[in-house]
C-alpha cells in the first residue's frame, strides 16, 4: 500500500477520557473485531494485558492496524496515567497524527495538558473528540471555551451535538449540513441522515458561519467567497481544514458517546480527510555517525533503509517484539540489518504485522509503515536499524528520570537468576524502569516513575515471570548538590608496580541553577597538560558524581573547572590524574557546604466542591503548597506542590477524605533542598 494511503495515528487522552473504549469502536467499525470489547469487562481488546483487565487502565500502547476506505490505520493506543508518560512519549515519537480524547465533563485535565504538550513537543497534527455526551454533567460547548483558553489551540467544531446527558441523540454535520442519528439495533454500525431541524437550523449556521470564518484566515479564495456571499463548495473547505490540521494551526472538533456507539464513524473519516500520509510531513531529523553531522532524511520507500525500534515486549515463546516505525527504505524478513546505535548486525527472522496482542506475517515493510520484528537480541528502545553503509541515527527518544524506588529480593537461591533475566527484559521494555545493586547494603533497588508504575512493575515480575520474591517499602530517590563555590587543590602520589604515579590538579567547583544538569570545562591549555590527560580527569570526575558525600545519592547541578594541573612526564600516567580527580572532587564536595536535595511532585487533585477543604488542609500537613484551585461543572481542581517522601500512600487519604470520590493525579516537578 502506498503512502498516500497510509494513516500512524495515535490515541491520546487523560486517563478514563475513553481512549481505549473508543478505540474498541474503531476495530469493531472498520471489521477487526467481530464484538465489541468493554473495559469494564475487563475484556477490551487493546488491554489484553492481565494487569490492564484487572486494573481497568492502559499501560502499554498497544498497535494495532485496520483499514477504512482503502486506507490503512496504524493505531497506537497511550496510556493516560502520568506514571506511563515514557509509554506516550515513546508513541508520540513515531505517530504522523493523533486523536486527542476528551471528557465531555471533565473537559482539558490535567494529563490532557501534560498530552498535548508532549504532542506539541514532537509537532504532531491533532484531531479533537469530545467523548462521553450521554453523561451527566456533559458540556460540549465548555470543553471548546477550555480547548482555546488551556491548551492555546484554535478549536474548529465540525460536529455539534444534538441534546446532552440523557437527551443525547447524534450530532449535526456541520460539513454536509445534516443530522446523523446512529442505529442502536446494530451497535450504530449504520446511522441515518436527516434535514436540520428548524429549532436547530439558527445555531447550525451561526457554528457553519463561525467555521468558515475560521477557516478564511488561511484561505484568500473561501475569503472571496465568503465576502461575495457565495457558497463555499465542499472540496475547498476539506482542503482547507486537511492543509491547517496538518500545519498545526487549527484543531477540527467532532463530538460522540463511544460507549453508546454514536459518533466515531466521523472521527475515522476525518483521521483519513485530515491527520496527514507519511509523505506529507517534512522530512525527518537524524544524524550521521560517521560524518558525525546533523541531516534530514527523505521519506522515500527507495531510500536508504531507516527504522526506529520504539517499543520492545517480551513474549514467552518469541523472544522480544521489536516494533519498528520505517521511516525510509523497506525491512525484508530473513535479512540481517545493523543495529547503528549498539553497532551490531541483527537478523530479522520474522516480520508481523500486529493486532492488538494477535497478529499475521508478512514479508516486508516499507517507509511510513509500523511492523514487529522478531530475532533481534540487543535491540533496545530508541535504537536505529538501517544499512551499515549509510549509519544515521534517528532524533533520540529523551526520558525523565526515575523518582521512586523499592528494595526488592528473591526469596530462593533459583529465583535469583529469574529475577535477573525478568529485570533485563524489564528494563529493555522500559526506559524509565533502573536496577541496581546498592554497593553499601547489597541490596538490589528498582526504581520507576511513581507508586502506580512500580506496582505495576512488581506485580509483572512476581505474575508474568514467576519469581517470588520480597519487597520493601517505598523509598525516595533523593540527589546531592552544593550551596557554595570552592577551590581545592588535589596531589596524588602512589607507587604501583614499582612505578612511581604522580598528578597534581586544581578543581573549582560552583553550584548550577537547577535542573541544568553538571558540566566540567577545562581552562588548562593542552600544552600545559595534554589532551589525554585531561579527558582522565573529566572520567574521574564523572565516576565521582554518581555518588555525593553525605549519603551516597547521585549529585546534580555542579559546575566543575579544571584551572590548573601539575605535569611530570616522567611519573604522570592517567590513572593518577583520574584517581586525583576523583578524590579532589570529593574533597571539594565536603567543603562546598553540601545539601541533600528531594524530589517535589505537581499534584492535581480532583473532588467535589464539598470536600475541598478537608483535602487543603491534608495537603498542608503533607508539606504541600496549594498554588491555585479551579472550578469545573462536575468538581473542582486543586493544583498544588509537595514532597514526595510525604505523598507516599496518599490514595487511601484521599478515597477516605472525599467517600471515594476524589482522584489525584502527581507527576515530578523538581528537586528542591529537603526540609529538616
Amino acid at each position: 500500500m502506498s503512502q498516500k494511503n497510509m494513516r500512524n495515528i495515535g490515541i491520546m487522552a487523560h486517563i478514563d477520557a475513553g481512549k481505549t473504549t473508543t478505540t474498541e469502536r474503531i476495530l469493531y467499525y472498520t471489521g477487526k473485531s467481530h464484538r465489541i470489547g468493554e473495559v469494564d469487562n475487563g475484556n477490551a481488546t487493546m488491554d489484553w494485558m492481565e494487569q490492564e483487565q484487572n486494573r481497568g487502565i492502559t499501560i502499554v500502547s498497544a498497535a494495532t492496524t485496520c483499514y477504512w476506505k482503502d486506507h490503512q490505520i496504524n493505531i497506537i493506543d497511550t496510556p493516560g496515567h502520568v506514571d506511563f508518560t515514557a509509554e506516550v512519549e515513546r508513541s508520540l515519537r513515531v505517530l504522523d497524527g493523533a486523536v486527542a480524547v476528551f471528557c465531555a465533563v471533565g473537559g482539558v485535565e490535567p494529563q490532557s495538558e501534560t498530552v498535548w504538550h508532549q504532542a506539541d513537543r514532537y509537532e504532531v497534527p491533532r484531531i479533537a473528540y469530545i467523548n462521553k455526551m450521554d453523561r451527566t454533567g456533559a458540556d460540549f460547548f465548555e470543553v471548546i471555551k477550555e480547548i482555546r483558553e488551556k491548551l492555546g489551540a484554535v478549536p474548529v467544531p465540525l460536529a455539534l451535538p444534538i441534546g446532552k446527558e440523557n437527551d443525547y441523540e447524534g450530532n449535526i454535520d456541520l460539513l454536509l449540513m445534516k443530522e446523523i442519528r446512529w442505529n442502536p439495533d446494530n451497535q450504530g454500525e449504520t446511522f441515518t441522515i436527516s434535514d436540520i431541524a428548524p429549532e436547530r437550523q439558527e445555531l447550525a449556521d451561526e457554528w457553519r458561519e463561525s467555521m468558515i470564518d475560521a477557516l478564511s484566515a488561511y484561505s484568500d479564495e473561501m475569503t472571496e467567497l465568503f465576502l461575495e456571499g457565495e457558497d463555499v463548495p465542499l472540496e475547498l473547505i476539506q482542503k482547507v481544514i486537511r492543509q491547517e490540521t496538518i500545519n498545526r494551526s487549527i484543531v477540527p472538533i467532532f463530538t460522540g458517546s463511544s460507549l453508546k456507539n454514536k459518533g466515531v464513524q466521523p472521527v475515522l473519516d476525518a483521521v483519513i480527510n485530515f491527520l496527514p500520509a507519511p509523505d506529507d510531513l517534512p522530512p525527518v531529523r537524524c544524524h550521521h555517525s560517521k560524518k558525525d553531522e546533523d541531516m534530514l532524511l527523505e521519506r522515500d520507500e527507495n531510500g536508504p533503509l531507516a527504522g526506529l525500534i520504539f517499543k520492545i515486549q517480551q513474549d514467552k515463546e518469541a523472544g522480544p517484539l521489536c516494533f519498528v516505525r520505517v521511516y525510509s527504505g523497506e525491512l525484508k524478513s530473513g535479512t540481517a540489518v545493523m543495529n547503528i546505535d549498539k553497532k551490531k548486525r541483527e537478523r530479522v527472522n520474522r516480520l508481523l504485522r500486529m493486532h492488538s496482542n494477535h497478529h499475521e506475517q508478512i514479508s516486508s515493510v516499507h517507509a511510513g509503515d509500523i511492523a514487529v520484528v522478531i530475532g533481534m537480541k540487543n535491540a533496545q528502545t530508541g535504537d536505529t536499524i538501517g544499512s551499515e553503509g549509510y549509519p544515521i541515527i534517528l532524533e533520540k527518544m529523551n526520558f525523565p528520570d526515575p523518582v521512586i524506588s523499592v528494595a526488592i529480593e528473591p526469596k530462593t537461591i533459583s529465583d535469583q537468576d529469574k529475577l535477573k533475566s525478568a529485570l533485563e527484559y524489564l528494563k529493555m521494555e522500559d526506559p524509565t524502569f533502573t536496577a541496581k545493586e546498592n554497593e553499601e547494603t547489597g541490596q538490589l533497588i528498582i526504581s520507576g516513575m511513581g507508586e502506580l508504575h512500580l506496582d505495576v512493575l512488581v506485580t509483572r515480575i512476581k505474575d508474568e515471570y514467576k519469581v517470588a520474591a520480597n519487597i520493601g517499602n517505598p523509598q525516595v530517590s533523593y540527589r546531592e548538590s552544593i550551596t557554595q563555590a570552592v577551590t581545592h587543590t588535589e596531589l596524588f602520589s602512589k607507587v604501583l608496580g614499582g612505578k612511581e604515579h604522580t598528578a597534581e590538579i586544581t578543581l573549582k567547583i560552583e553550584p548550577l541553577e537547577r535542573g541544568s544538569g553538571n558540566r566540567f570545562t577545562s581552562e588548562v591549555k593542552k600544552t600545559v597538560l595534554p589532551v589525554d590527560f585531561q579527558e582522565a580527569v573529566e572520567r574521574g570526575i564523572r565516576s565521582s558524581m554518581t555518588s555525593g558525600t553525605l549519603m551516597g545519592y547521585e549529585t546534580i547541578d555542579i559546575g566543575v573547572t579544571l584551572t590548573a594541573a601539575g605535569f611530570n612526564e616522567l611519573t604522570a600516567s592517567e590513572l593518577a590524574y583520574q584517581s586525583a580527580a576523583s578524590l579532589g572532587f570529593d574533597n571539594a564536595l565536603r567543603k562546598a557546604a553540601p545539601v541533600l536535595l528531594e524530589p517535589v511532585m505537581n499534584v492535581d487533585i480532583m473532588c467535589p466542591a464539598e470536600y475541598v477543604g478537608d483535602v487543603i488542609s491534608s495537603l498542608t500537613q503533607r508539606g504541600g503548597l496549594v498554588s491555585s484551585i479551579e472550578s469545573r461543572p462536575a468538581f473542582e481542581l486543586v493544583i498544588a506542590q509537595a514532597p514526595l517522601v510525604k505523598m507516599f500512600g496518599y490514595t487511601t487519604t484521599l478515597r477516605s477524605q472525599t467517600q471515594g470520590r476524589g482522584t489525584f493525579a502527581m507527576e515530578f516537578s523538581h528537586f528542591a533542598a529537603k526540609e529538616g
